[in-house]
């Protein structure tokens, strides 16, 4: 219909752009809501199918050219037909209708069409709803700063359009209906701050499930190179804040999954082959006063906390049960799906493990059948040496350290592919690894000696220097290490890395991937500037997480206590809110009488002359114009009534003429009073 008019023959052309000045008020307030649409749907272009960013795309652009050039709205059926295409692609795409990215993309398509039957007040209204609710959307993905800046852009712009929609009268500019839009937003932030603080919630502020996206990296398995690709990401993991300051770096051992089956190609939580009560428990044995330390965790895939090494006691975080396992993980019972922020404490001395053999220990001595015949032939050849067959546990570890130290490996980020025998390939060939590969390979060889071992995988180390009070663990932070079990001491801790990179464990002088072309031409400029804007950003988003992310039920709590309350509860909270809300309507109603007489004079001139005007017996009701009053005046009164009807018009000229005033003349206004009165003396002796 308007689309084939449009582009169909061989003279089709775009419309001409007239300049914004010149366009007429309709077009140029729809091309300003059709911007804002298309601000809003920006962030939301890489969660939707490129069909659907497309569609949306090739909409809005049809609707401008439509306002351009003042054209015809598209028939209903045509729209019918692209919303049933819409849902046909929609559901090929995501195999169901139901579910966020289909609710999402769906939400899309539907705002864009919306714009293209813009025929009324009612439908442009439609509009702005969806786009509020758009808006809102956003959250499902993240609630990062960025995302709620441009957000808080996207709502003052649907605010200023709807101003716009109530503004029939003359052409208001686009500067003053945005002026009112964030004033009235502004006036709005007291009941949107109280809400915030009051407002009881049963969860974590945006606990939205993240559709099992992993931002922190760590798995649940492993493979040879993937710690490696997860230490090149430098985003944060962790915050720390330490009660009397941070311990050392080679102290600073998070412990995440525990992986103890290895089939050859990859590392798995162990599988027991033997009853629960012959499995080896954690036995945990602590010295020394607890190191308290509050920890803000990034958003995981799994229900593991990375814990500090060694937690005895369990973190009370809302919303989740936590326990420890036998190889001291500390488990929750569901997937951790948003930003949590907790209390906890850790024993930096500590043995755990049964002190004597069990049968469950020899689980972690097992080997898959036919993988790195060499590897287990050094192992062999180590238990012949003089006095190695019967070292200790510990003996053999320190043996296999040695070799690490004196063997010529190399610790890198980009050690390259290994083949099917990849411990054979690294231990006795290439020896180029990162982290992953020297536990696995210690565990491999100290598994072939008889000696029980397994990896632990987490992070290790953080930022030399605290950010904002924080301590700051990245994700390139993360790291593997081993365990071995020692006869009358349980497990222990052996990290082949700090054998081969000490600084890595030492100092957390950790590898780095080579900088991108923006990155490597700023620390070209100056190598600080680039560690300060990071810094600065960092910090600014860490207050972002702490003081909204992380408000929480426990956070409103003792913000009750701090107002005063002893024992604050649901019930107190409910009480303080209605209360605080009803004192902000009162409050806002008073304010907004004052202001509705501050603002508009001419209003309180018109009730004056209307109350004047009945005590000289003329009709006058608030739809009546001047002129209308003026006439009535004379009718009413004759000649003597003629200087009063001249001051009515004059009035009238002043608020509706071609040089109208903003406020009314006071001289001309006493000389009306002036005049009425002596109109009433004059009536009242006849």
């Amino acid at each position: 219909m308007a689309l084939t008019t449009l582009l169909s023959g061989p003279g089709w052309r775009l419309p001409r752009w007239p300049g914004w000045s010149r366009l007429p008020r309709e077009g140029r307030d729809t091309l300003f809501l059709l911007g804002v649409i298309a601000w809003t749907v920006l962030p939301h272009v890489e969660h939707l199918p490129a069909w659907c960013t497309a569609l949306t795309a090739l909409m809005l652009a049809w609707r401008a050219a439509l306002a351009v050039g003042n054209g015809p709205l598209p028939g209903r059926w045509l729209l019918v037909a692209v919303l049933a295409v819409a849902a046909g692609l929609t559901f090929m795409s995501f195999r169901t209708l139901l579910g966020k990215e289909p609710g999402v993309t769906m939400a899309v398509v539907l705002m864009a069409l919306k714009t293209l039957e813009l025929r009324a007040r009612r439908d442009a209204f439609v509009v702005f709803f969806l786009g509020f609710f758009l808006v809102l959307t956003h959250f499902l993905y993240s609630q990062s700063l960025p995302v709620a800046a441009a957000m808080l852009v996207s709502v003052w712009g649907l605010l200023t359009a709807l101003v716009l929609a109530h503004m029939p009268v003359g052409q208001p500019s686009l500067k003053q209906a945005g002026r009112l839009a964030a004033r009235t937003a502004a006036l709005g932030m007291p009941i949107m701050l109280l809400l915030f603080l009051l407002f009881p919630r049963i969860g974590p502020l945006w606990g939205v499930p993240k559709d099992g996206l992993s931002v922190t990296g760590l798995s649940d398995r492993l493979r040879l190179g993937q710690v490696a690709e997860v230490a090149m990401d430098d985003r944060v993991a962790l915050r720390l804040r330490f009660e009397g300051g941070a311990p050392p770096p080679e102290t600073l051992y998070f412990r995440g999954p525990v992986l103890g089956t290895f089939d050859g190609s990859e590392w798995r939580p162990l599988l027991a082959s033997v009853p629960p009560r012959l499995q080896p428990h954690a036995e945990l044995r602590t010295s020394g006063a607890p190191l308290r330390y509050e920890m803000t965790i990034e958003p995981l895939r799994l229900p593991v906390l990375p814990l500090l090494e060694v937690s005895a006691e369990a973190p009370r975080i809302e919303g989740y049960r936590v326990r420890a396992t036998e190889d001291l993980q500390w488990l929750t019972d569901r997937p951790l799906i948003e930003r949590l922020r907790f209390q906890a404490e850790a024993h930096v001395r500590f043995e755990h493990g049964p002190r004597e053999a069990v049968a469950g220990l020899r689980d972690y001595v097992q080997l898959p059948p036919g993988f790195n015949p060499r590897t287990l032939e050094w192992a062999a050849a180590l238990k012949r040496e003089p006095g190695m067959a019967e070292a200790s546990a510990r003996a053999l570890a320190q043996r296999v350290l040695r070799h690490v130290r004196e063997g010529g490996y190399t610790y890198t980020l980009a050690p390259g592919e290994y083949g099917r025998d990849a411990i054979d390939e690294f231990w006795l060939d290439r020896k180029e690894g990162f982290c992953e590969h020297f536990a696995a390979a210690f565990v491999v060889v100290m598994r072939a000696a008889g000696v029980p071992a397994r990896i632990v995988t987490g992070y290790q180390g953080a930022d030399p220097l605290p950010l904002d009070g924080y301590t700051v663990v990245r994700q390139s932070a993360a790291h593997a290490w081993a365990e071995y079990w020692q006869e009358g001491a349980g497990w222990q801790r052996a990290d082949p890395t700090a054998a081969v990179a000490p600084d890595r464990i030492q100092r957390s002088v950790r590898l780095a991937p080579p900088p991108g072309l923006v990155a490597g031409a700023i620390d070209a400029v100056s190598p600080q500037l680039l560690r300060r804007l990071r810094e600065g950003w960092e910090t600014l988003n860490n207050r972002w997480n702490q003081w909204v992310l992380s408000y929480s039920r426990g956070q409103q709590f003792d913000l009750l206590k701090d107002l005063g309350f002893e024992s604050p509860d649901w019930q107190t909270l409910a009480k303080l809110l209605v209360t605080a809300l009803s004192a902000l309507a009162l409050i806002g109603a008073a304010w907004a009488w004052w202001d509705r007489h501050r603002i508009d004079p001419w209003t309180r001139q018109r009730e004056a002359l209307q109350r004047t005007l009945r005590r000289i017996g003329v009709a006058a009701d608030a739809q009546d114009a001047p002129a209308t009053l003026a006439r009535r005046v004379r009718e009413r009164h004759g000649a003597a009534g003629e200087a009063l009807a001249a001051l009515i018009e004059r009035l009238q000229a002043q608020r509706y003429g071609r040089e109208a005033r903003r406020t009314p003349d006071a001289a001309l206004t006493r000389s009306f009073a002036a005049a009425a009165h002596g109109l009433a003396a004059h009536a009242s002796s006849r």
